[in-house]
């Protein structure tokens, strides 16, 4: 696998909703590279975070939901090339970008001075107020209060008036004593910064000490804010305005000119705290807080080059979605109802995504539409155009939004459990057409499935995802046949098909944890038959198994007790080939 293009790298990604006044983390530092042309299995229980990862491939995340951590690079050869004009109005803004990074020269040379005078300003505050410890713990305390209060006046909202007085009583006594307690808690927190400040303000030997040497640092700071800019970091400056052109120059208008004045101010911001913006990966760094940095390549009297770094976690523009999403990651949900239009032709629908995404006229995008329909299996594919969704069995209809998917040949189809709201004989021909149709157009798959059987005749790699975390990961041998993490023993155990005749079904026992809180530990010891100590103190690495193989579990940590996986998988290899043919 390592000599294929890694198409797309996913590092240490987190991803958490705001719910409730709460923040809950549905993705907890995964890392994973996807390769050009495989196929790609995310399986787990429901709630374990497959559908969440894949949406922040395409930007699909509910309005609630945030990246708070980590990179998805997408490395498509077509999107990261950049060029754009360099006429006289781009030599302008370049030359003004330019002047103004190297009168922020100064900047750079008093970074020392500047770091200390936040640490004296800080220390001098942190005198005055709580700590960040006991800031920490009184929010905690406000939030749990606050949340314990919404919960209780939600429950009463269910109680029957007529029936359940007694009962909404002595729930709004509790929704009383909540409310009490939070004003205390508040009051407690101001009592005590009050008392902070008084005592802060008494000490008049630290405020002379304090002033005086503000004073000092302030006059060095002015001083070192003259410095010139040296011909290195004039040379440099020049291709970081060259580099905000680029990353800007498909963004026109006034909405361009504010990216630009954003970039401008988090380099200058960058210099004053002393970060080396000539160093690529922290330029990078700096440039996301915008928009994604494209690098500079070479210029000619027309035009800019540059290859950008694209990075999807970072992108906040929606017209940079547009040329990403459909045309280069396309996604097929389990439901075709709903992702089908029920008023418009099926044939509109196809031609509708064809012409969004792909210069050409109405008459070829529907001849183009109507080969995907004949590609995907529609029989009489011209008498079938303008029928509409209802007039189409589940099948077919999921064989549509296949070629829709397709219509503009994606680098990475997600197949979001597309075969569940199917029959087991339509599965199995909605499976080989995807699989079929991977060898004529050449993308990469993510198949996102609870169902393990779906998974054997589908994936090169397997990920096994537990509580928003990848705890094993491997070929689709590897896993099956050689597991290591005891939830993937626990998911291949439950497998009806492995089940013999008068045994009880295997269902692992308890329940996922609440992903509300911090989780200490590895997130499955609870449910884990095999759970030894350190489970329940410390979170595992991810150890290797080998080069393609790697699991979650301190099981494979050398010093721990030797274990064997349960009975009902072991000789698993003629079963799977009984059960799905494989």
């Amino acid at each position: 696998m390592d000599d294929r293009k890694v198409l797309l790298s996913i590092n240490d990604l987190e991803v958490k909703f705001h719910v409730r006044g709460r923040e809950l983390t549905a993705i907890r530092g995964i890392s994973l590279d996807i390769y050009e042309n495989e196929s790609i299995a995310i399986v787990g229980e429901s709630g374990s975070g497959k559908s969440v990862f894949t949406k922040t491939f395409a930007g699909m995340l509910d309005s609630n939901g945030f990246i708070s951590r980590g990179d998805i690079i997408f490395n498509d050869d077509e999107l990261i090339e950049t060029v754009v004009s360099y006429d006289k109005k781009g030599r302008d803004t370049v030359d003004k970008l330019h002047a103004e990074l190297d009168a922020g020269a100064g900047l750079e040379a008093g970074s020392d001075i500047w770091r200390q005078l936040t640490e004296l300003k800080a220390a001098h505050r942190s005198r005055e107020t709580l700590s960040d410890e006991e800031s920490e713990q009184f929010e905690k305390q406000l939030d749990d209060l606050k949340f314990a209060g919404t919960e209780a006046y939600n429950y009463k909202l269910t109680l029957d008036s007529s029936k359940q007085r007694q009962l909404i009583k002595e729930t709004e006594q509790k929704i009383a004593e909540y409310k009490k307690m939070i004003s205390d808690v508040e009051a407690e927190r101001k009592a005590r910064i009050a008392a902070r400040r008084a005592a802060a303000a008494a000490d008049t030997e630290y405020e002379a000490a304090y002033t005086k040497e503000t004073s000092r640092l302030e006059a060095e700071y002015a001083l070192k804010l003259r410095t010139p800019a040296t011909p290195e970091q004039s040379e440099r400056n020049l291709v970081i305005a060259k580099e905000i052109l680029l990353s800007t120059g498909r963004i026109g208008g006034l909405r361009g000119s504010r990216m630009r004045k954003g970039l401008l101010k988090a380099c200058l911001d960058a210099m004053k705290t002393g970060v080396d913006i000539g160093d690529p990966e922290v330029r990078n760094r700096v440039f996301d807080t915008v928009i994604f940095r494209v690098r500079y390549i070479d210029e000619t009297g027309e035009r800019l080059h540059g290859r950008c770094v694209l990075n999807l976690a970072k992108i906040k523009e929606q017209t940079d979605w547009t040329q990403i999403r459909g045309s280069k990651i396309a996604t097929v949900f389990q439901d075709p109802m709903t992702s089908l239009n029920p008023i418009i032709t099926i044939g509109k629908q196809i031609m509708s995504v064809i012409l969004k995404h792909q210069k050409c006229s109405e008459v070829e995008a529907r001849e183009r539409a109507l080969t995907l329909m004949k590609k995907v299996g529609i029989p009489n594919a011209e008498q079938r155009f303008d029928d509409y969704p209802f007039q189409y069995s589940g099948g077919m209809r999921q064989r549509i939004v296949i070629a829709i998917a397709l219509s503009c040949q994606p680098k990475i189809l997600i197949c979001d459990e597309p075969t569940t709201a199917l029959d087991v004989t339509i599965q199995a021909q909605i499976l080989r057409l995807i699989k079929k149709l991977q060898k004529e157009f050449g993308y990469t798959i993510v198949f996102i499935t609870h169902d393990l059987g779906v998974v054997a005749n589908v994936a090169d790699r397997i990920a096994v995802l537990y509580a928003g975390q990848v705890v094993e990961l491997g070929t689709a041998e590897e896993v099956f046949f050689d597991p290591r993490h005891p939830y993937t023993w626990a998911l291949l155990s439950s497998m009806p098909q492995l089940a013999q005749r008068n045994t009880q079904l295997y269902s692992i026992t308890g329940t996922p944890p609440s992903l509300y809180n911090k989780i200490v530990g590895d997130p499955f010891a609870p449910r884990n038959p095999y759970c030894i100590k350190l489970d329940t103190l410390k979170e595992p690495p991810m150890f290797r198994v080998s080069d393609t193989h790697y699991a979650k579990t301190w099981l494979l940590d050398p010093r721990a007790p030797k274990v064997e996986k349960p009975e009902t998988i072991h000789n698993i290899h003629e079963k799977l080939i009984r059960a799905f043919n494989i």
